[in-house]
């Protein structure tokens, strides 16, 4: 058997056990160990590297948590795979349910503002969200629904590999650095997720409404410049 037909077996054993861990079928170890061992073998004790497709693969027709009741189109993430930036925001709105594309909508349209100015277009970096349904009236995911989707967003960063991480607004920053702090107190300077850079900021919905902080967002992406050289 050939590397990519072994990495594709192991992917799929893998896979196999997450959906049993999941709905609590018992006999087999499916724990977290097991897929970590799992994922090294026959690759030196190097675990082999997920590929975004087999991450969208395994998210599947998502009915993990109630946000999958109410959408039109899970928004899993679109970019540059290997990505040197990445995006991370809240979640879906109206036209990115519609559409099933992350920051498609008027905020998308900020955000698209920002990335070329700091000379790099959406085909360059990779953007997605906390959670891949829209919550209800836009409001803030809960914590269940929060924890339900952020196994498969640590895989997609994992994929990845970017430098750094760009957290727009509050929830998207509490939930990487696992704090409660304010955004206000939260951006401006780098913080570590797993050896990679975080630049918390404000989230570009929260500019449309105050527009005065666009310096303070600005001054932000500077020092994310400086990071990528």
């Amino acid at each position: 058997m050939n590397r990519n037909a072994l990495s594709d077996t192991i992917s799929e054993i893998s896979r196999t056990l997450r959906d049993m861990a999941e709905i609590g079928a018992d006999g087999f170890d499916c724990s977290g160990r097991t897929l970590e061992i799992l994922a090294s073998w026959g690759h030196g004790g190097r675990p082999f590297a997920e590929t975004l497709k087999t991450i969208r693969t395994d998210l599947g027709d998502c009915r993990r948590c109630r946000l999958s009741k109410g959408r039109t189109h899970i928004v899993f993430g679109e970019g540059d795979p290997h990505a040197d930036l990445m995006f991370i925001g809240e979640g879906p709105g109206f036209d990115e349910d519609r559409q099933g594309s992350p920051f498609v909508g008027a905020a998308g349209q900020l955000l698209t503002k920002i990335i070329r100015a700091i000379h790099l277009d959406r085909t360059q970096v990779y953007i997605c969200n906390i959670v891949k349904c829209r919550p209800p009236e836009n409001r803030n995911p809960q914590p269940d629904e929060i924890e339900a989707c952020l196994p498969f967003l640590k895989r997609q960063i994992a994929a990845v590999k970017p430098l750094a991480i760009c957290a727009l607004g509050s929830v998207a920053a509490r939930t990487l650095l696992k704090t409660e702090a304010p955004i206000s107190r939260l951006r401006g300077r780098f913080h570590d997720y797993r050896g990679i850079q975080v630049m918390p900021t404000y989230h570009p919905a929260y500019l449309l409404r105050s527009p005065e902080k666009k310096r303070d967002v600005w001054e932000d992406m500077k020092k994310l410049m400086k990071e990528l050289g």
